[in-house]
Order: structure tokens, then C-alpha cells, then sequence
């Protein structure tokens, strides 16, 4: 067997790994198989490409492997589960710029030769435009999640973002026309630089789970065309897959919230109002203590809990999964509601939970915790608030109309644990937390829930 012949074989197996893992990854009991599979087809596929030595020199693979790993292990070390969200944003955006210098570098190369066809010029300016936008766009996703990124828009913002599209297209169409003039390249990476940065500027952070699953699709395709760049039918492969699943995820979470992507990409960021928070709610808000919420627990036979960013914030996931063991002991079914959109990524809240080790059967999507609300004695919301916001269901004016929410205020009682009365991302208040069902626990969230549960050990 050829090397080429042994190189096409690899690859074959490799994209036959990653669609069995992206298959597997579809089911929480098999998803730690998908993983497994999606990594050693990825193993595969560089062992095999590196036996082909037209590639570059093995010193520099060798140190780009040691700077990767390095950062790698730095990043596994040192982020949090609280910053995976603004981690996968950056994963995002360097996908998208390693897309645009790969490409690049060999689009020149070829420019260079005289051997430029239209798949290739083709497939040049649309990684340079989906790459670029890609890169600034996770940069502000980036700065939003991390809450340093307030600025949201300008006059005349609309017009400016319409203008670079325009510009974009007009310069795409011309690399193909003209490969030879390389600084037409340059001039449409440039302009895919500034479009990702005004086409999510102005989306509010509520939106970015949703911004976070449609830029990891434009990764994907950026990859893929890259793939057409340098004639890979593997990274082609990889590409469209990672693109075609970051589409439906982002079709998934815009149902979620009853919006259109259109919607979504086209809002503006809510504005905050200044001033203090607790005025939007005058005395209305009825304070609690972990001792009294003990007392509602011990006599309750179904409690649901609904987490958010808060729990991710306050690191309380373990200490919600001990509140679930000892209820559990008493005889109480402890169930978890969970959002579609809650926290700053496409499955956090899973994510965190799965951390803590709480069982897969004990996560209700929404559309299967919502019709039971009804029947629930105590409901325990922890750092959510726009997921739970009435509002969203009974006002028409609501800048969150119309997204479908978690019921929680159609149970017996409801305890919110909230640091403070602050507002969501979304910036607007929450009638929930003046509903005449409702206490407030002012407090940490892990610290709150770790009390909770000393006075329910102690009763």
C-alpha cells in the first residue's frame, strides 16, 4: 500500500470516528463514548497527516505542539467552570482565525504559482470572510460574557453594518475575479475584521448562548471551506460537521426562546436603568432565612430546582447535589428544571450539574418540568432570573415577550437565592420576585444552600 493510498485510508477511518462520536454525543449515556471516539479520530487523523512531509518541517510541528500544550494545560489548570462560556467563545474566534491564516498563506502560495482556479479563489474569500467575522465576532461574545464589554451601539449603527456587508461581498466577488491582487484579500479580511465586531456589538448578553452555537457553526464552515483551500476531504469533512450541528443548535436554542436567528442577530442590548435595583420593587419583596426554608423543605413531597448563572458564579453545584441527597433521605423527590438558555452557554447548567455528579434522570428539559409545576410544593430557583421571568409570558411589551420560561411561579411556594435584586441579562425586572408565593434568600448561593441544608441535618 502507497503512502497516498494509506493517508486516504486514515482519513476515511477518521471522518468515520467523528460521525460516530458526533452520533454518540446525542445522548447523555453515551456521550463520554462520543467524546472518546470524536478524540481518536482526531488522533488519527494528525498521525496520519503527518506522514505526509510535503506538509511543513516536523520542528515546527514539534513546536507548535509544545506552545499548544502549554497554553492547554494552563487553561485547563487555571479556568473555572464559571468561564467555560467566555473559554468556548475564544475557542470559537481562534478556530476562525487559524481558518483565515491557513487559507491565506496557501491562497498566496498558489497566487504565487500562477495556478489560482475559481474553487480555490472561491473558496479563499469565503474562509477570509466567515473566518475573520468569526475571530472579532467571539472577541466581543468574549467581552460581553465576562461583563468588561458594556459598550452596545452607536447612531447609525445599522447603516454602518449593511454598508461593510455590502463592501464585503462587493470584495469577495472581486479576490475571485482578480486573485492576482492579493491586497484585495487582505482588503476583504480586513472588512470581515470590522463586520463580526458590528454584527454582534449590539446583541444583548441574554442572547449570547444562541450568539455562542451560531459562531462555533461559522468555525466549522470556516474550517470547512479551508478544507477546499488545501484540497483535505477530511478537514472538509470535520468542518461541515461541526457547522451542520452548531446550525441545528442554534436553530434549537432560538426555539427555545420563540425567536427567529434574524431576531436574535438584528436586536439591541437591553439598557440597565441606573440607580438601585430594589425601587422597581418598592416593599413588595418578602425576605426569608435558610432555617425557614428547612421548615417549607421538611414537609414538602416534591421539590423542584432551577439553576442558573448564579449557581455557576457562586461554584454551588456540589453544595445542591448534597441538599438533593439529604432530601432525598427524607423521602422527597428532588428534581432539576432546566432552561434551554440558562447560563452563557448552550448546556451549562448540564454541564455543571454533571460536574457535581447528579444523574442525568434527574434533569427535566423544559418542556417536560413545566407541566408539573402545578403539582410542585417548593420550588428553589438559584441565580436564575430571566428564565423565570413571568413576563415574558403575560406582557406584551416585554423586551423578552414571547420566550418561553420556566413556570416556577404555578408552584406552592417559591425561593429565590439571589445575592441581589439585580436583573438578569436581559436588564428588566422580575415580577417573580414580588408574587405573593415567593421568598427571597438573600445570600451566596453555595453558602445559602450549604445552610439550608445544616438546618434541615439539624432538624
Amino acid at each position: 500500500m502507497t503512502v497516498p493510498d494509506l493517508i486516504a485510508l486514515g482519513y476515511l477511518a477518521a471522518a468515520v470516528l467523528f460521525i460516530l462520536g458526533l452520533k454518540s454525543l446525542g445522548r447523555p449515556r453515551t456521550a463520554a463514548r462520543g467524546n472518546l471516539l470524536g478524540a481518536t479520530g482526531m488522533f488519527v487523523a494528525v498521525v496520519v497527516t503527518l506522514l505526509d512531509r510535503a506538509i511543513v518541517d516536523f520542528r515546527f510541528l514539534a513546536a507548535g505542539v509544545a506552545v499548544g500544550a502549554l497554553v492547554g494545560a494552563l487553561l485547563a489548570m487555571k479556568v473555572q467552570m464559571t468561564g467555560m462560556p467566555e473559554l468556548v467563545a475564544l475557542f470559537n474566534g481562534f478556530g476562525g482565525a487559524a481558518s483565515v491564516l491557513v487559507a491565506g498563506a496557501t491562497f498566496l502560495e498558489v497566487v504565487d504559482l500562477g495556478n489560482v482556479d475559481d474553487q480555490l479563489a472561491v473558496a479563499a474569500a469565503l474562509t477570509a470572510l466567515i473566518g475573520a467575522v468569526t475571530f472579532t465576532g467571539s472577541l466581543v461574545a468574549f467581552g460581553k460574557l465576562r461583563e468588561s464589554l458594556r459598550w452596545s451601539s452607536f447612531a447609525g449603527l445599522h447603516v454602518v453594518r449593511a454598508a461593510a456587508f455590502v463592501a464585503s461581498l462587493v470584495l469577495a466577488t472581486v479576490v475571485v475575479v482578480q486573485p492576482a491582487s492579493t491586497g484585495w484579500f487582505w482588503a476583504l479580511v480586513a472588512v470581515g475584521l470590522l463586520l463580526g465586531v458590528l454584527a454582534t456589538i449590539a446583541i444583548g448578553g441574554a442572547d449570547m448562548p444562541v450568539v455562542i452555537a451560531l459562531l462555533n457553526a461559522f468555525s466549522g464552515v470556516a474550517a470547512s471551506t479551508t478544507g477546499f483551500v488545501l484540497d483535505n476531504s477530511l478537514l472538509i469533512i470535520a468542518g461541515s460537521l461541526v457547522g451542520a450541528s452548531g446550525l441545528i443548535l442554534t436553530q434549537i436554542m432560538c426555539n427555545a426562546m420563540n425567536r427567529s436567528i434574524l431576531d436574535v442577530v438584528f436586536s439591541k442590548a437591553a439598557v440597565v436603568q441606573s440607580g438601585s435595583h430594589d425601587d422597581a420593587y418598592a416593599d413588595g419583596v418578602t425576605s426569608t432565612s435558610a432555617e425557614e426554608v428547612a421548615m417549607l423543605l421538611e414537609v414538602a413531597s416534591r421539590v423542584v430546582v432551577v439553576p442558573g448563572y448564579g449557581m455557576a458564579v457562586a461554584q454551588a453545584q456540589h453544595a445542591v447535589r448534597e441538599l438533593m441527597t439529604t432530601l432525598e433521605g427524607m423521602g422527597t423527590e428532588v428534581v432539576f428544571g432546566i432552561h434551554p438558555v440558562a447560563g452563557r452557554m448552550p448546556g451549562h447548567m448540564n454541564v455543571l450539574l454533571a460536574e457535581a455528579e447528579v444523574d442525568y434522570e434527574h434533569l427535566l428539559e423544559m418542556d417536560r418540568v413545566n407541566p408539573t409545576f402545578a403539582q410542585t410544593d417548593v420550588t428553589i430557583v438559584i441565580g436564575a432570573n430571566d428564565v423565570v421571568n413571568p413576563s415574558a409570558r403575560d406582557e406584551s411589551d416585554s423586551p423578552i415577550a414571547g420566550m418561553p420560561i420556566l413556570d416556577v411561579d404555578e408552584s406552592g411556594t417559591v425561593v429565590v437565592i439571589k445575592r441581589s435584586l439585580s436583573p438578569g441579562f436581559a436588564g428588566i425586572p422580575n415580577p417573580l420576585f414580588v408574587a405573593d408565593n415567593t421568598l427571597l434568600l438573600f445570600a451566596d448561593g453555595k453558602q445559602a444552600v450549604l445552610d439550608i441544608v445544616g438546618a434541615l441535618l439539624e432538624g
